[in-house]
């Protein structure tokens, strides 16, 4: 082979493995890793950013108390360091995405009222549980950093929320009969 064509070869099989696995630099939107397959496609069904609010919201809530639960177990495990900050990560981009749908709903002028009313009262409770965790334990030094970005994560949602609340237009109101 002559030296062009050897380089040419090379450089196509480089470059071919990652088109055909379909890993392209203008690949669609990527699944969020802390998803499930069967919770993206809940996501993705779900046809108004109300709907995802509660969905994400869910999700954010099952985390956290996955997470709650194995912190609570006294089996040793290699990969506890992994699994209990994967369990946060995952809380905090739930609720983060649950408030970016705020900003979507706000530009489809969608009205997402009871969405944000459950995503506030669940958030506090969010809040007060990690809040709770951020006081320390066997484990703490563990998962410390990711406890605090998922409380610095919730609050400012909770600071979306309460934006969202004061600039949203009030429901139409009924007028009475004479």
């Amino acid at each position: 082979m002559r030296p062009a064509a050897c380089t040419i070869a090379m450089i196509t099989a480089l470059f071919v493995p990652s088109v055909s696995s379909g890993r392209t630099a203008h690949a669609g939107p990527q699944k969020k890793e802390y998803l499930t397959q069967t919770e993206a496609d809940k996501i993705r069904d779900a046809e108004t950013p109300g709907e995802r609010i509660r969905i994400f919201v869910t999700f954010a809530e099952d985390r956290l108390k996955k997470f709650q639960y194995e912190l609570g177990r006294t089996v040793p495990q290699r990969r506890r360091s992994e699994i209990l900050n994967g369990l946060l990560n995952g809380y905090a981009g739930c609720f983060d995405d649950a408030a970016d749908q705020i900003a979507i709903a706000h530009e489809k002028q969608a009205d997402i009222r009871a969405a944000l009313k459950l995503m506030k009262s669940k958030g506090q409770q969010f809040l007060d549980a990690l809040e709770k965790l951020d006081q320390g334990g066997p484990e703490f030094d563990m998962y410390k950093d990711t406890l605090e970005d998922a409380i610095e994560g919730t609050k400012d949602a909770l600071a979306d929320i309460e934006k969202a609340e004061k600039e949203m237009a009030p429901p139409p109101e009924r007028r009475k009969a004479a």
